[in-house]
């Protein structure tokens, strides 16, 4: 079982940069991949950007140059730095994790950005 708990989102203008953060517990060596997805009022939800226990990195295109995902250990959280928000950026961000043939994801945390 791995438990995640999101921080970070917040309401930001247009421009703006926010650092969201998720924490892991529980059976934290058997995580092979963790991410973070995102769903805006009537989309689906969709993934934006992960990271292998390997040091792999994938990203959605429209975010690409402007979020970073970072781990630096597989104890450590999982970050994403989001740099020139844009209004089309929100969304509820949710932290998910892939392990031992299994999907575990976070609560969501709200992420606004406004014109």
């Amino acid at each position: 079982q791995v438990q995640l708990v999101e921080s970070g989102g917040g309401l930001v203008q247009a421009g703006g940069s926010l650092r969201l953060s998720c924490a892991a517990s529980g059976s934290m060596f058997s995580i092979n991949v963790m991410g973070w997805y995102r769903q805006a009022p009537g989309n689906q939800r969709e993934l934006v950007a992960t990271i292998t226990s390997g040091g792999s990195i994938k990203y959605l295109a429209s975010v690409k140059g402007r979020f970073t995902i970072s781990r630096d250990n597989a104890k450590s959280p999982v970050y994403l730095q989001m740099n020139s928000l844009k209004p089309e950026d929100t969304a509820v961000y949710y932290c998910a994790a892939y392990a031992n043939g299994e999907d575990y994801w976070g609560q969501g945390t709200q992420v606004t950005v406004s014109s």
